[in-house]
Parts: structure tokens; sequence; C-alpha cells
């Protein structure tokens, strides 16, 4: 294969909603570039980006998928991504390493609620969007009726720069705007014959195409004021003016294809070389260190890694973007994250897994290596007297999934951690670890099918069977009220013996508290803990009834104590001790004695103190169609949930609510229930707050069954 210039290549993302053609799509593209000489399909389990077995399996795809293909001189490097939601951390991926994205509407189906979080990612990343309006050859397809959802939930800058001569099972010409041309197809697609545009097609082609020279006229000073004079401008000016116009988000083109039948694809293709930006005309990239990296040859090496696939036979592949400079095979890079070392053994370009080996790859190409010792995703590679720093990693969604996991059978604990470990290389999104606090391996993800493919790898892949079940909730404990205790620690068991007397009181921490008047405060020591909240230590001893080397043992058996509960054996918070009498004996008395005595004289004053258990409660927003409102609302408020208000989103409705953490188990699975799929919801912590007293007196119910059984 030939080493393509920068200027020859096109970095093009494909995103869509699920079951809107993205992967037909990608299949039609490489067979027109001629990669593949025989179109798969994913009902025939045959396509060349659905390759994994999990993708196999379930007939659509879980992970993005690397292609090529040579067109007309030029190399178009386009990434096939996941449609469902709970995948959408591979489309943050792959926009940052992409200049612009194919966004392929079902039509269908129309704006669907993976369009938007898709076109949000978009947004975020200023990316150039030409909207591919696929699947117009079935029969409930709505040419008109999908454009006007498009620009009520876009805007008006998205212009058909085609449209069917008809739609359904007869579907088989396009009219092309720009060319004032009709694009027919034959019963296999491939190339279109060319027609004139005649009759009823005529006012509507001409009004468009006024509105597409405007747009043009408007994407450049220089041509703006070449429209006034002239009133019209050339195909040069007019090609010109739009590629501006794309670039800036100031126009979405709307292209009409039927990828299954191969039909509009050539012309998309035609439409990427000469519409699309190449890497050199994109915004440049700034890195840590303040470089501006234009994807030019000239500039520093550099190579961003944005994807990790473990393949059998293989290993470790690492996909990257290069950002400068150009690479070689047997070059030695420095990953600019940890000063590793790393040597280039091999340069691929893939479609899918298939690759083909090449020996140089230049700036603003796509292509992979393998074997890479200590570079992973989000890092850079440069060269050794390089200071260019990184590139800004691309975002990683945070997870609104979380369930715990374990081996079924113990000897598998060890394996199973190293797998997901392994999955976390290859899915960022994807999160796992053992909460000291809950004592649980919890795992976390973006919905219930999320887990799901991460279960299928472990069971099919690792050979590891793995039960999941409930994450325990983080509760915290608090006081509300003052409260005073002591505790004498004696212990006589021939020997030395141990004895400690500790007296203290505890109050809730608020700002602004104040000291008690009935003794002083000799000495004060503010601890923030690990887990949020505070505690305050105060040391009130006079006359040397406790001595001063032992109270660091007073106080750290208080913080074990706060690090289990009396309640719940949850964390404690938000406290405030004074240690203000006690009594020692000159020969027994010890450390361990006197942290037992602050342990135990913290619990029993804690007891009387107005205990309350508190509950983490989390901002939740939920993108519905406005139809399913109702039910979602309900739904969150039998989640002792609080709604804070509602947003239009385009098509959409936000809802914006507080909920408890502990009522939104399978919330993922519930929401796709009651709303067909249609909603989607984000997750963030808010605060600690108080539990109805119902609630606390379950869950204290529930920690004496649970101590009792273990004692």
């Amino acid at each position: 294969m030939k080493v393509y210039e920068t200027n020859q290549i096109r970095n093009i993302n494909i995103v869509g909603g699920a079951k809107s053609g993205k992967t037909t799509l990608s299949e039609c593209m490489l067979f027109q570039g001629g990669v593949i000489s025989r179109r798969g399909s994913v009902e025939d389990k045959n396509s060349v980006s659905d390759y994994r077995d999990i993708e196999i399996a379930k007939q659509n795809s879980v992970s993005s998928t690397v292609c090529y293909a040579e067109f007309k001189d030029h190399k178009i490097n386009f990434i096939d991504n996941p449609g469902f939601t709970d995948y959408i951390g591979e489309v943050y991926a792959s926009t940052k390493v992409t200049d612009a994205a194919f966004m392929v509407i079902n039509a269908q189906e129309g704006v669907e609620v993976g369009t938007e979080m898709q076109w949000r990612v978009l947004t975020k990343y200023q990316t150039p969007v030409v909207f591919v309006l696929n699947q117009l050859d079935t029969e409930k397809a709505k040419f008109d009726e999908v454009l006007r959802e498009l620009k009520e939930a876009f805007g008006n800058k998205v212009v058909p720069f085609q449209f069917p001569v008809n739609t359904g099972d007869g579907f088989n010409a396009i009219v092309d705007v720009l060319s004032n041309k009709i694009l027919k197809y034959g019963k296999d697609g491939g190339a279109a014959t060319v027609e004139e545009v005649t009759g009823e097609f005529t006012d509507r082609v001409e009004e468009l195409r006024s509105f597409l020279i405007e747009a043009a006229a408007e994407g450049d000073e220089e041509l703006m004021e070449k429209f006034f004079e002239e009133g019209t401008l050339s195909a040069e000016d007019i090609a010109r003016g739009l590629k501006l116009s794309i670039k800036n988000r100031d126009l979405f083109p709307l292209l009409c294809t039927s990828a299954k039948n191969n039909m509009g694809v050539d012309y998309l293709m035609n439409f990427a070389i000469n519409n699309i930006i190449s890497p050199d005309q994109a915004n440049p990239v700034v890195t840590s260190t303040k470089v501006e990296l234009h994807s030019k040859v000239s500039d520093p090496v550099c190579a961003f890694i944005f994807k990790t696939s473990i393949e059998s036979h293989v290993g470790e592949v690492s996909y990257f973007r290069v950002y400068g400079g150009e690479i070689s095979e047997a070059q030695d890079l420095v990953n600019m994250n940890n000063d590793s070392k790393e040597r280039i053994s091999q340069i691929m370009v893939c479609a899918g897994k298939n690759r083909t080996k090449i020996n140089k790859v230049v700036a603003g190409d796509i292509a992979a290596t393998i074997k890479l010792k200590d570079s992973r995703n989000n890092q850079t590679l440069s060269s050794a007297k390089s200071n260019i720093g990184t590139v800004p990693p691309f975002d990683i969604p945070e997870p609104i999934y979380f369930t715990s996991i374990k081996a079924v059978n113990s000897s598998d604990d060890e394996k199973l951690g190293v797998a997901l470990n392994e999955l976390q290389k290859v899915d960022p999104s994807l999160r796992s670890g053992f909460s000291r606090e809950l004592r649980q391996m919890v795992v976390s993800g973006l919905g219930e099918p999320h887990i799901n493919t991460m279960k299928w790898y472990l069971n099919n892949q690792n050979k590891i069977e793995i039960d999941l079940f409930p994450s325990k909730i983080p509760y915290r404990e608090t006081i509300t009220k003052t409260a005073r205790a002591s505790y004498r620690h004696k212990k006589q068991s021939g020997g030395a013996g141990q004895f400690g007397e500790v007296h203290m009181m505890i109050q809730p921490y608020v700002e602004g508290y104040t000291h008690p008047t009935d003794f002083p405060v000799r000495g004060s020591e503010e601890y923030i803990m690990d887990w949020g909240g505070k505690l305050m230590f105060h040391n009130c001893i006079v006359g040397g009834s406790i001595d001063a080397r032992f109270m660091p043992a007073i106080l750290k058996g208080i913080m074990e104590r706060m690090e289990q509960g009396p309640l719940t054996g949850s964390y404690a918070r938000d406290i405030v001790v004074y240690v203000y009498d006690g009594k020692m004996h000159p020969v027994d008395s010890n450390e361990m004695a006197f942290k037992l005595a602050g342990r135990n004289a913290f619990r029993e004053a804690f007891k009387q103190a107005g205990p309350k258990i508190m509950e983490p409660v989390y901002d939740v927003e939920v993108l519905v169609p406005e139809d399913m409102m109702g039910g979602v609302m309900t739904d969150l408020q039998n989640r002792r949930g609080l709604v804070m208000g509602m947003d239009s989103e385009g098509r959409f409705q936000k809802i914006r609510a507080q909920v408890p953490l502990a009522e939104m188990n399978r919330y993922s699975t519930a929401l796709s229930s009651l709303t067909s799929g249609r909603a989607t919801y984000s997750l963030m912590f808010n605060e600690y707050r108080a539990v109805p007293s119902d609630v606390q007196d379950k869950l204290l119910k529930e920690y004496a069954e649970q101590t009792a059984e273990e004692d």
C-alpha cells in the first residue's frame, strides 16, 4: 500500500443510533475502496466491522472499529462506532482523532436519543458533521419528516444537499442539488448514472441551490464580496466556501443513501474528498507545553494512542493518530506521559481484523502498532529530544451503573483481577476496583448491557465464572446532639496489666461551633477524613489525669471506630470530640489500653448523641421524549426522588432530579423498559443527606441481623 500525503487523507467518524446502518455503510465504503471484494452484512455475521465473537453473537457493535478505503487517490480513514448509548465512551475516543463525522440517521426512526447523546460529544469537540439519511429503501422511510426533526433538534444549519426521487422498496434515485443532476442506481447499487434534473424537481433544486450558494459566500469574506458584486459564485468558489462553512460548523449537509443496496455511497465518498478538510486544514492541537501541532510533517513527531484492543495470536494492538512528523518502522519513541521508551516494531493500517503492514505513516494519518510495553489509551509518543508534552486526553464518561462482582470459584480471584485490568485497557469507561469501605469488588459502567458485555468476555474469553450482585451503599454515620460517656479498660492476666480510663464529650460538627464552658480546651487538631467530613479533636485534660503521651492512642481508637461506625459499620463523619478527664495507672497504663478506652468511650457517646445514618444523594438528569415524561417522573418519585425541574433539549425533555443512590439499582434497565429504550440518563454525586426514620430503622435491623450471622 502506498504512503499517502497529509492532504490526501480524510479522517471521518461514523456515528448514529443503534440499527441506523453504520456497519452496513462501512462495509460499502470498504467495498467501494477496494479493501474487500465482497460486501458482508451484520445479519450474515460476516461484516468487517463487527468481527468480534460477541458482536457476531449479539449482531450489534460493542466497540469501535478502525477502517480505511482508498478512493480516487485519497485515503479515507473511518471509524465505525457502536450505536447503543452504553458504549458512548467509544465515540469520545473516536471523535478526538477524527476531523469530521458522518451522523447516520435511520430514515424510519429519525432523531433518536442516541443521536442526541452523540451530537453532544461532537459539539463538545466542535466536530464538523454531515448527516447521512440511510435506509431510504425501507417502507416507512420519511425524508421530509426526518428533515424537519433534524432542523428542530439541531437548527436550520441542517441543509439537504440531496433529496430522494422516491422512497421505499423502489428507491433508486437521488437528486443532487449542487450538480443539478439526478443520480440513478441499478439493482446492485455501485456507481450511479447521471441525468439532468427536469420537471417537478426543478423549482426545489433551484431554491436549495440558491441557499447553498449563499451559505458558501458566508464561509469567507472575500467570497461574500464577490457574491454581492456578481450575484453568484463559480463552481470552484462554491466548493471552497462550502468546505469552510462545513469546517466551521456553519452548515450541516444532509446526504441520502441506502447502504444495504450500496446506493449513494459512491457520492458520499466523493463528498468526503471534496468537502471534508484534510488533517492539516483542521484546527491545531495544543499540547500541555503549549506546542501547536498542525498535523504537518514539519511538526515534531507526535503520535496519540486513542484505542487499544487485545487480539488472539497478536496480543495488544495500539491504534494511534499522528499529529506531527512521520513515524517509521523500528523507530524509537518516548512516552511523554511516563517517560518510558517504546520501539515501533510494526506499523499497520487496519480494516477490522484485517491488517496491512506499511513502512511509514505521516502526519494526519491513523495507524496501529503492536507490543508497546508501557503505553495506553490517552497517552502521547514523541521523539526523545522533543519537549512537546502531551496531547490533551479525550473525556471518559462517568459511570451510571454499579454492581459488585466475585468469582464463583475463589481460586479464580487473582485471575479475575488480571482479566478486569485487561478489559479496562480496552474500554476505559469500564471501571473496577476493590472498595475497602464496602469490602467488595465493585465494577461500574454505562448501563447493564455494558456490564453484561464485560461478563460475556469474562465467561467466554477468560473462562471465569462470576456472580454479579448489588453493591452495598456507602452510607455515612453522624450525630445530631451532644453526649458524654466514659469507659474504663482494665485487664489483668498475669504480669503487666492494662488500664486506661477516658471521659469524653462529643457534639456535631458545624461551621462556627462553640466550645463548652465547663472545661478548658488546651489543644486542638482538625482532621479531614478520606471519606468526607471532619473530625475535630480537642485535648481538655488538666491536672495530668491522662499523660499527654497517651492522647495519640486515644485519637487512634476514635479514628478506628469512625472507620466502622457503631450503627451500620459505615464511615462516621462531622464530629467534635473533647477528651476532658480520665485515669491512668503508674504501671499498667499503656497505649493499647487508652486506644481501647478511647474507642469504646466514643462508641458509647455516639449511641447517645442522636445518631443518624446519611445516604449519598445523586443529581440525575434524564433525557426523555416528551410523551414519556409522566411515567419517568412517577418512577423517580417512587424512588424517593425529588424532581428539581425540567428543560427542553431539542425534541427531548430533560428531567432534573435528586435521587438516593440506594434507589438507583438497575435504573438503566427500568428506564429502558419504561421508554422502549428511547431515554437515557446521567448521574453525578451531590451530597450526603439524612435518611428517613423508617429507612434508618430498616438499615439498623439489617445490620443487626448481619452481625449476628457473622458472630
